[in-house]
């Protein structure tokens, strides 16, 4: 069994699995690589991903960067099912539409500069035709439900709390006889999100493929972040400009609206301030956030059984035309701008930014992460100018960044999840998240849990070993990073039942300066279990 990372290796986009097993190859999101030059040129490249030959793709969830490059795959010969929840399907019938507007636009764009140097054109990476043969490759598949999509391989998909239809994948792969379970967390939510439930637990696995954006670090401020946004609000309504919310379509604009509502129903926003929200997209996707509560969590559903919307804000304008868009930044007066993308490397935020960048007064409020070499890590970074739509232009308006509102687990909430596996001999691949989150993370991998952690690199391919023994089933308890000692000593001696001898007390104390004892104890725990399996 082989795996080839194909991307989001010390990265954050262009997430890709290709996997050889059972006799079949087959992927795992196919994203659409953003940042610099040298890493959005990975998207021309075909050769790797061989599309033709893929059987399948199965889909963690809608965004682009997990899924922006499934109509390439279709330009270059794939024929197979895409499998994806249903809220998935409905965000990607409408996102890719969208992208493919994007690169179409971007290819003209760039060929009108060729012509005038006199160079070739370039092709756009896909068209709005190749998205139309994409869309009816679509099969839904709900949370929970274990289907096959070739013999010898086994999904099942579970809420992995990251967005609307996000999942995390469970799959068994059965070679020569012999089953090899891997868990891959496509984008792992955090806990008490806006809008989505909890991320679902696994308890075993024998390998782990998990996301790292946020290793290094938890979300800062998370209860304060309605706060933090009023007062940026607060800012640009006093000094009458204009507050300017990047935003991804997808989630994060549902969730600042609703953060909005909560806002307005305070008495914390101001009733005469309009807010627009300036992405066709973003407005489409709203419409497919209502059109699914069972996948939200209670308390949208409760809001929704009162009567009550959290999408239908006071003073929200939707702005659908690009006519609509430019006459917001004629408007004299404070307003708040929610426009995409999310990181200011394309459509409509990018305008509104040369608008409003350069005015003392006004108020630029990140709420997502900024990946390396977009002109919003610039920004968030610190740069006095940046460079858009050809133009540099100064940053002189007040930057916020307000890290509680991201949809990604924070460090703590990673080593949370990871510490429901039971499997001391599990592996744990670290994708999804730049060098020093994942070498912060690893170390504390290893340290807490004695997991062995690879990070792969781009284009690296590993060999996983087919009919690896069954993980050793722990009591769920003895896998918790605290653990009651004289539990674990109590639950071993049960364990040894009529075998003689007994282990030493040993006091109360914590695994963060007992990591060696820990270690013992679950030694002789896994022993004392191979022994009563033979008995």
């Amino acid at each position: 069994m082989k795996i080839n990372f194909l991307g989001a290796s010390r990265t954050v986009t262009g997430s890709c699995y290709i996997v050889e097993a059972a006799g079949r190859r087959f992927a795992i999101d196919c994203g659409m690589h953003q940042g610099n030059k040298d890493i959005e040129a990975r998207n021309r490249d075909m050769g790797p991903y061989d599309p033709a030959s893929l059987d399948f793709v199965l889909v963690t969830h809608a965004h682009i960067d997990h899924t922006g490059l499934l109509p390439r795959l279709v330009k270059f010969g794939f024929k197979g099912p895409v499998y994806c929840t249903p809220p998935t399907v409905d965000l990607l019938n409408i996102m890719l539409l969208d992208s493919a507007h994007i690169q179409e636009m971007e290819a003209e764009w760039e060929n009108r500069k060729r012509q005038r140097h006199g160079r070739p054109p370039v092709e756009s990476l896909y068209t709005t035709d190749d998205v139309a043969r994409t869309t009816p490759l679509f099969s839904p598949v709900a949370y929970n439900t274990e289907f096959e999509p070739v013999p010898g391989v086994t999904v099942v998909y579970r809420d992995a709390g990251h967005i609307l239809g996000s999942a995390f994948i469970k799959l068994s792969v059965a070679e020569n006889g012999a089953p090899t379970s891997m868990v891959f967390s496509g984008d792992l939510g955090r806990p008490n999100q806006l809008l989505v439930n909890d991320p679902d637990v696994v308890r075993n696995s024998d390998y782990l493929f998990v996301e790292s954006t946020y290793g290094d670090r938890d979300h800062k401020n998370e209860a304060n972040s309605r706060d933090e946004l009023a007062a940026a609000i607060a800012y640009a309504y006093k000094n009458r400009e204009k507050c300017i919310i990047p935003a991804f379509a997808v989630e994060r604009t549902q969730e600042i609206i609703y953060s909005l509502w909560q806002l307005s129903r305070a008495g914390k926003l101001p009733r005469e301030m309009p807010v627009y929200l300036d992405s066709p997209l973003a407005i489409q996707a709203t419409e497919i956030f209502k059109k699914h509560p069972e996948y939200m969590d209670q308390e949208i559903k409760e809001l929704l059984s009162n009567g009550d919307s959290p999408f239908n804000l006071p003073n929200l304008v939707y702005t659908k035309s690009q006519e609509e868009s430019q006459r917001i930044n004629e408007f004299n007066g404070p307003a708040i701008i929610i426009s995409a993308s999310g990181m200011c490397n394309a459509g409509r935020i990018k305008h509104h930014l040369r608008h409003n960048l350069w005015r003392h007064g006004a108020a630029i409020v990140f709420v997502g992460f900024q990946a390396q070499g977009t002109p919003g890590r610039h920004i968030v970074d610190g740069a006095k100018k940046v460079r858009l739509l050809g133009e540099e232009v100064a940053v002189h308006a007040k930057v916020f960044t307000i890290g509680g509102f991201s949809a990604h687990a924070g460090q703590s909430q990673i080593m949370e999840w990871i510490g429901n596996f039971a499997n001391p001999a599990m592996e744990v691949f670290l994708v999804h998240g730049e060098a020093k989150a994942q070498d912060t993370l690893a170390g504390l991998i290893r340290e807490r849990f004695g997991f062995t952690v690879h990070i792969p690199d781009y284009l690296e391919e590993v060999s996983l070993k087919p009919g690896k023994a069954p993980a050793i089933q722990l009591h769920p308890d003895l896998a918790r990073p605290q653990i009651d000692w004289n539990y674990l000593v109590a639950e071993t001696e049960r364990l040894l039942g009529s075998f003689k001898g007994r282990l030493p007390a040993v006091q109360d104390r914590s695994w963060v300066d007992q990591t060696e004892m820990r270690d013992r104890l679950l030694d002789a725990h896994r022993a004392l279990l191979e022994l009563v399996s033979q008995s």
